[in-house]
């Protein structure tokens, strides 16, 4: 099995958007936090991937461990070397964030095109 990397957003996924304090968590923000939870145990690596600075930062952490989920890492990836040298993105196998667009095959492509040129008509 290949051990996959996932970056993950705090606000807007794992909980609703009201920063600088911590929204609500709805239902599929529950279970995004219970599948994430299954994914780890299986060996996968998850790291908090968010814009919040201290001390924000450290209180999306603790609530999320307050709900059970104990992130690999906070805002660097060590589990990969970048061959290009220093760089701030982290690598992931999958990046989880309410902001993205997804551009990754054929039909996502055309959905994001398909959107990006309707804001170009506003």
């Amino acid at each position: 099995m290949k051990t996959l990397t996932f970056a993950i957003d705090f606000d807007g996924c794992l909980a609703e958007y009201e920063f600088p304090t911590i929204g609500i968590q709805t239902i599929k923000q529950k279970q995004l936090m219970s599948i994430l939870n299954k994914l780890q145990s299986k060996g996968h690596k998850l790291i908090l991937w968010t814009s919040r600075g201290e001390p924000a930062l450290q209180e999306a952490i603790d609530w999320c461990e307050s709900k059970g989920l104990i992130f690999d890492m906070h805002q660097v990836n060590p589990y990969f070397k970048k061959l290009s040298g220093p760089s701030p993105k982290i690598v992931a196998d999958y990046y989880i964030d309410d902001k993205a667009l997804e551009f990754g095959d054929n039909e996502s492509r055309d959905r994001t095109l398909s959107l990006l040129e309707k804001l170009l008509d506003e």
